[in-house]
């Protein structure tokens, strides 16, 4: 209770409130982002739920044999139901007009999850409902009605059979990542399917066997149901969880995620620095009280225990404050971030526990990691410093007791990034940059105490005034390596926040550009090249994205027969159980960054090697000089691996997994594929290049661009919102590292003012000091923070990215005018008082 009083009394005084804000903002940045995580993460898994149409989907490119795979669901207590799908033609009952469109036949119990969402006309309203439609009708999507010029009511002929058309299509639970369901949809009942004719021996269906039920049982199925593929060696068949969707929007929320980890993570380390330097200037103003209360009488150990106890008392309120406002602030982000999901927030699972209590406690290893140490040495002032003052200065923290804290720091924080680049760049670069700042201000004040001496007979007229003020830093050189150290890093989480706010999140922006491609065109025939090009031409679109493709099977790696069996990992199993889409290019491809080897040994005239794209090569257990061998049209193909690529695939530009060089395309079967951007009236350019080119596929990907534009523009919101904790953790760092010599400067002033110097002389020294001061430390947080940006693009978002011309320049005029303002206002009231007033108020 002793500590408790002591705390509403250091309150009151106001040495407390600038190291209790600083708990408070990281605290409510750190359980905001854990809380907001928390809660989407169920409704994430969910909505990929509903994606791939059950917990656990059996996907095979050939009839399934349901009866073992039935039972078994059966045997576990769960759901099922099976699907096919393919594209094929639409066309009116004239035959005047076709449409490529992605068949869906479905049998009962469809949809396992969610409703389908139907229409009765385009302008009547939605309405949900379950099951399959009824024999001898099919749901369409709206873009049908129009290519085809349809109404709901009319026939439409698939294969050899008509179907009334009895709804629109608005939403289907089950949509998949899969490149043809891109394609308008039109599903049917799965017992009309025969009568169609369209499936033959050679046809591409893909058959889908769903089941959903409970978590645990369910990814027992899966385990299980991939054990029998293992065993089997079934070829072209996988199993999907919920933890499968396609590259580019996995691409798209792993950096959503990691901007919203990166600013939370700027908050907490901002708010370590704050807090050390609140701490040890809450420290220097009681050294003479300690020292009081220790000629009084009072124990050392029972003077370390009040201290102890005060502090976790702050500690403790800092945190439930700090988790009641990331409470807050999380209910304000879902808000912003409901794209993400199709879910309502009421729907939403409420808060639990664990990022509070993960918050509060980093919040108060912050506190005992960088607040403790100081206080430690309250414990330790001698009796004596009653009398003699520098008895009583504040010394160094132990070096074990220092290193220990941040250790169980940088773990938390390491913790919280949830990736290991983005935990090293942020906290790694953060402590680097520390020891950079310390030693470039420590040259610093070496150089500025030769120049000193050089000018030692200057008056104030011909250059004094700057000599005084280099002097007055001279004189205390560690207190002013401390001080430019610490509103260097101020000043790099500030100029860090303003160059996310501004270039990363441009950069960020410009990797899905307006005129990215929303259409993709495949099986264009190499004697329609010309022709389907003068087409687009035509319509208006000067730029495409070109390659010729072909299928392989990877048979074989280093020579050694290769099986999806041999591979742990799902996705490594169904990249190798299925074929590869393959191509050549002379040129390094669009969104696409070699990170190893030579393109020219894949690009060049002579090329005889292999470019993989480093995702799969991790996946595989690819390196460079590998050899791979495919199986293309029966014939096998050998080459070795001689360049790694990075591709963004969230650029949405044509991309391949592997690209072979150009010779080893001669005399293989081929066709090619077309990826651009359409102007205009693209449903209209649609028909038309159907019409006049029936062989080819046309896929629309312009709903996921624009989800994905969507997506990033919501994070973006999100992360923005965020920024104001940031902010305020990097203002707290600059107030406490002006606060730190603000005794110690004001004290000097007095002493000025005593031999005489005038107040309107020691205001502009002080002004000029503080621009020495603001101009060196924006220097240096400005290089910091271009190298931790250009780090991060780069290593961590994956985008291209430089720092701005204006950086330099207007970080040091921003520093200086910060640090000449607050400057001024810390030494405002010992200008105005009397010397005799001041230095008794100091002593």
């Amino acid at each position: 209770m002793q500590s408790l009083r002591q705390l509403w009394r250091d309150w009151r005084s106001g040495e407390l409130r600038l190291l209790f804000f600083s708990l408070v903002l990281a605290v409510a940045a750190l359980s905001a982002v854990g809380f907001v995580a928390q809660r989407l993460q169920g409704a994430l898994v969910r909505d990929a739920a509903q994606l791939i149409g059950g917990d656990v989907v059996i996907v095979s490119d050939h009839p399934l044999k349901p009866l073992l795979y039935l039972q078994h669901a059966q045997a576990q207590g769960l759901r099922s139901m099976q699907t096919a799908v393919f594209p094929s033609m639409a066309l009116d009952v004239t035959g005047d007009r076709t449409r490529l469109v992605s068949l869906k036949a479905v049998g009962a119990h469809y949809p396992l999850i969610a409703q389908v969402v139907l229409r009765d006309g385009l302008q009547a309203p939605e309405v949900s409902r379950s099951g399959p439609p009824e024999p001898g009708t099919v749901w369409v999507n709206a873009s049908v009605l129009g290519a085809l010029r349809l109404r709901v009511g009319d026939l439409l002929q698939l294969g050899n059979a008509r179907f009334r058309i009895a709804a629109i299509l608005v939403r289907e639970p089950d949509t998949g990542a899969g490149f043809i369901n891109f394609a308008p949809r039109v599903m049917m009942n799965r017992a009309d399917l025969p009568s169609t004719g369209l499936i033959q021996p050679a046809s591409r269906v893909t058959y889908r066997l769903a089941l959903a039920g409970p978590s645990q049982e369910a990814a027992a199925y899966a385990k299980w149901a991939q054990e029998q593929i293992r065993q089997t060696a079934a070829r072209g068949m996988r199993v999907e969880t919920v933890a499968d969707s396609g590259p580019a929007q996995e691409q798209t929320l792993k950096r959503a995620s990691d901007f919203l980890h990166l600013v939370a993570l700027i908050t907490a380390l901002m708010a370590a620095v704050a807090v050390a330097q609140s701490a040890r200037d809450f420290a220097r103003r009681r050294l003479q009280p300690c020292a009081v209360f220790k000629a009084l009488g009072l124990r050392q150990g029972v003077l370390l225990r009040r201290y102890a106890a005060e502090f976790v008392w702050l500690g403790g309120f800092a945190a439930a404050l700090g988790v009641l406002l990331g409470l807050a602030v999380q209910a304000a982000m879902i808000g912003l971030l409901h794209g993400l999901i199709q879910v309502q927030v009421r729907e939403l699972p409420a808060p639990g526990w664990a990022p509070a209590l993960f918050a509060g406690a980093t919040g108060m290893v912050l506190l005992l990691a960088f607040g403790l140490p100081s206080i430690l040495q309250l414990a330790r002032v001698p009796p004596l410093a009653v009398l003699r003052r520098s008895l009583g200065r504040l010394q160094s923290a132990p070096f074990i007791t220092v290193l220990a804290g941040v250790g169980a720091f940088g773990l938390l924080l390491w913790l919280q990034a949830g990736d290991l680049r983005l935990g090293l760049i942020a906290a790694g670069g953060f402590i680097g940059l520390t020891l950079v700042f310390a030693l470039l201000a420590w040259l610093m004040m070496r150089g500025l105490r030769r120049w000193i001496r050089g000018h030692a007979g200057s008056s104030v007229a011909t250059g004094g005034l700057m000599q005084m003020a280099a002097r007055q830093l001279a004189a205390r050189p560690w207190s002013a390596v401390i001080q430019i150290t610490a509103l260097s890093l101020g000043l790099l989480a500030l100029v860090l926040l303003v160059l996310m706010r501004t270039s990363l999140i441009d950069a960020w922006r410009a990797s899905i550009p307006a005129n990215a491609p929303d259409r993709f065109v495949i099986n264009i025939q190499p004697a329609q090249s010309q022709d389907f090009l003068a087409a687009l031409r035509r319509d208006g679109v000067s730029h495409e994205d070109w390659y010729p493709m072909l299928r392989g099977r990877l048979v074989a790696i280093n020579e050694k027969p290769v099986f999806g069996r041999d591979y742990d990992s799902t996705r490594a199993r169904d990249l190798i159980d299925r074929e590869f889409n393959l191509s050549a290019s002379a040129t390094l491809p669009k969104a696409n960054t070699l990170v190893a080897g030579d393109w020219n040994d894949t690009g060049g005239p002579d090329a005889k090697g292999l470019s993989v794209e480093q995702g799969i090569a991790k996946t595989l257990g690819f390196k460079l000089g590998d050899t791979l061998t495919f199986d293309i049209a029966g014939q096998r193909v050998t080459a070795p691996i001689t360049s790694m690529r990075h591709v963004d695939w969230s650029s949405m530009h044509a991309n391949f997994f592997v690209l072979l060089p150009q010779a080893m395309l001669k005399n293989q079967p081929v066709t090619y594929l077309a990826a651009y951007h359409a102007p205009g009236d693209a449903q209209r350019m649609d028909d038309t290049l159907v019409r006049q080119f029936p062989n080819l596929t046309v896929v629309d990907v312009g709903s996921l661009l624009a989800h994905l534009r969507k997506l990033v523009e919501q994070v973006i919101t999100a992360v923005q919102f965020l920024f104001l904790f940031a902010l305020a953790a990097g203002l707290a760092v600059l107030a406490a590292s002006l606060a730190l010599s603000r005794q110690d400067r004001s004290r000097e002033m007095a002493v000025w003012r005593a031999l005489g110097a005038s107040s309107q002389l020691l205001r502009r020294m002080a002004l000029v000091e503080m621009m020495w001061v603001g101009a060196l430390a924006g220097l240096l947080g400005a290089a910091g923070a271009a190298g931790v940006s250009a780090a991060l693009a780069h290593w961590v978002f994956l985008f291209p990215w430089q720092p701005p011309w204006w950086l330099w320049p207007a970080a040091m005029l921003a520093a200086s005018g910060l640090a000449m303002t607050a400057g001024w206002w810390s030494l405002r009231d010992v200008l105005r008082r009397a010397p005799g007033q001041s230095l008794r108020a100091l002593s």
